[in-house]
């Protein structure tokens, strides 16, 4: 991803994470809960050790009956008060990464569909969905388990240490000794572990992108027999993600083994000091036992700590790339005090002058010194060599880009003084390949306005030649389309996008070649209501059959951005060489053409 996908430096350490407090802000109380629990839960698991030495020195040493079920009853108390600190715990600490991790999904969700259309030019939509799925269930992982162990280590590496003083102080010296050997290999192997971790979750979304992109278009690649180049180039990206990830488990493994070796030789000393002083009667051995207890729990506390550190890496790692994705700026914005529309809107388009190139290719002006009026309620088909700049005046008009130069009104008022919202509450686009999203019909045509009533819904419907087919759907408006509206036709797809038009009631009506996936008789149905819906609106349509667009008000030519020609059908073929090549190019015989009076 050219914008968010940067190159970090990997020196940085997990001090990231301190980024998902503002997520854990809302939950103190919990959060105060789990830390009560987590103390209790180390205090006790600390007292075990001096449960133990009692066992051994006054349970087993005494010989007596009644001070080994004293020593064993004060040693099962310590393991019930454990159980119950550990439930505790657990189930806050676990509730807190689930809501945690659904709190950052919903904020980089809620960010992310705010940004304008050109951010994601060059950012793969499979790569943002990777990380608000893989990313945000990683942090969840760290938040409800890891960091809890993190802490609860710290503690009882700390609590141990003390213990060890306070048990033998001359044992002690030669577990600290230890530590500095230990820590080093954590810092060196765990800051390599950081970086290949960003580099595996980088690779992981890209093996996602790909997924996504094959079975999106799974027809088109079986079409073209592609399977096989798809296999080899997903096996590629698959043994990528996978070369990286040996490397981040090698560097994992080698930082385990170096604790491991490190803390077991450290113990077995001790061990071998210990065992002397107990035969030569300087220690007891209920005083070594609860020695070997203390040690072995800080030599496990820095090895989970060690495993837990590289999972601190990766959420660093994810953290990163999902901050990334919430500072992601949107180019455009609201004016801090946008202006109104008139009371009552028109719907008046005003271009004048307009000069725009596309933020991935600034060099090549897509609209060029272009000037157009729009009466209210009028009508202007936009036709053109494809990279005219057709569908480009439509985004600007919904406005999903600024102007470089010029400017465009809407009722007088200039776009980029407008809030976008609206704005395009005060449209409707009706785009050349229909966009359905998962869900019913219902839902679907309800896009155009989800507080429509079920009789307008149908109404609209209706006036879409789509309520018809829809009732002989099994479930009718209730339907279940699939995703991307897979299960309908692409002339059903499309009438129930004008039926979602219909039923948002616009000012403005946008038409990308409307009727294009329809069937003759489909069309001429769609075309008697579109003729309906656009009667007293202001209608932009993009047209690339000529014999759709004869009867509109207004005719733009459009060549490399630059306005051509205007006029009416009729006009344009006696005044404009390009528009009528294209017209002779497209009417089979002269007579098919229509003539000026039959434009009118």
């Amino acid at each position: 991803m050219a914008d968010v996908n940067e190159n970090r430096d990997p020196s940085k350490n997990i001090g990231v994470l301190k980024a998902m407090l503002q997520f854990l802000r809302p939950y103190k109380a919990q959060v105060v809960g789990a830390s009560i629990a987590l103390v209790f839960t180390a205090t006790i698991t600390l007292s075990i050790g001096q449960g133990i030495r009692l066992l051994v020195d006054e349970g087993f040493a005494s010989g007596t009956p009644a001070m080994l079920n004293h020593a064993l009853l004060v040693f099962m108390g310590l393991v019930f008060l454990l159980a119950v600190g550990t439930f505790t715990r657990f189930y806050l600490v676990s509730w807190i990464g689930e809501r945690v991790s659904a709190d950052i999904r919903k904020a980089v969700f809620d960010h992310v569909i705010t940004l304008h259309p050109g951010f994601f030019e060059t950012n793969l939509s499979g790569e943002i969905q990777s990380r608000i799925t893989t990313d945000t269930t990683l942090l969840q992982t760290v938040i409800g388990s890891s960091v809890s162990i993190a802490l609860r280590n710290a503690l009882m590496f700390v609590g141990g240490i003390v213990w060890l003083i306070i048990t033998n102080p001359k044992l002690t010296g030669m577990v600290l000794l230890s530590v500095p050997l230990i820590v080093v290999p954590i810092l060196v192997f765990g800051r390599r572990v950081r970086a290949l971790s960003r580099s595996s979750q980088d690779s992981i979304a890209s093996v996602g992108s790909f997924v996504g992109e094959a079975i999106k278009n799974i027809k088109v690649l079986q079409a073209f027999n592609y399977q096989e180049r798809d296999k080899a180039l997903f096996g590629r990206h698959v043994e990528e993600a996978f070369q990286i990830a040996i490397r981040r488990i090698n560097q994992r493994a080698w930082l385990s083994t170096a604790v491991i070796l490190l803390v077991l030789g450290a113990i077995a000393a001790m061990l071998w000091v210990g065992g002397h002083d107990v035969l030569a009667g300087r220690i007891s051995a209920g005083e070594l036992a609860a020695f070997v207890f203390y040690a072995l729990m800080v030599a496990a506390s820095v090895g989970a700590i060690s495993e837990v550190y590289g999972d601190l890496q990766r959420a660093a790692g994810a953290t990163e790339r999902l901050l990334e994705l919430l500072a992601a700026r949107s180019l455009i914005v609201p004016p801090e005090q946008p202006l109104p529309l008139p009371a009552m809107v028109q719907g008046e388009l005003q271009m004048k002058a307009v000069c725009f190139a596309y933020p991935s290719r600034p060099d090549y002006l897509a609209i060029n010194n272009l000037t157009l009026d729009v009466p209210a309620g009028s009508s202007m088909a936009l036709v053109g060599s494809s990279g005219a700049g057709k569908s480009t005046l439509v985004d600007l008009l919904l406005r999903f880009y600024d102007v470089q130069g010029g400017s465009i009104t809407f009722d007088g008022v200039e776009l980029r003084d407008l809030s976008p919202e609206t704005l395009r509450a005060q449209i409707a686009l009706v785009p050349q390949q229909p966009v359905l999203f998962t869900g019913t019909v219902a839902d679907n045509i309800r896009y155009g306005n989800p507080d429509a009533s079920e009789a307008q819904m149908i109404e609209a419907a209706k006036a879409a030649y789509a309520h018809e087919f829809i009732e002989r759907l099994p479930e009718g408006y209730e339907s279940f389309v699939g995703e991307g509206g897979v299960r309908l036709s692409g002339g059903q797809r499309q009438r129930i996008a004008i039926a979602r038009a219909i039923l948002k009631d616009p000012k403005l009506l946008l038409l990308d070649e409307a009727t294009s996936a329809l069937d003759a008789e489909s069309e001429f149905q769609v075309q008697q209501a579109l003729q309906r819906l656009m009667k007293d609106r202001t209608t932009i349509v993009i047209a690339h059959r000529l014999a759709t667009v004869v009867k509109v008000d207004k005719i733009a030519v459009l060549d490399h951005g630059q306005l051509a020609a205007l006029g009416s059908h009729g006009e344009l073929i006696k005044n404009s060489p390009l528009y009528a090549r294209w017209a002779s190019l497209q009417f089979d015989h002269a007579d098919d053409t229509p003539t000026s009076e039959e434009s009118q």
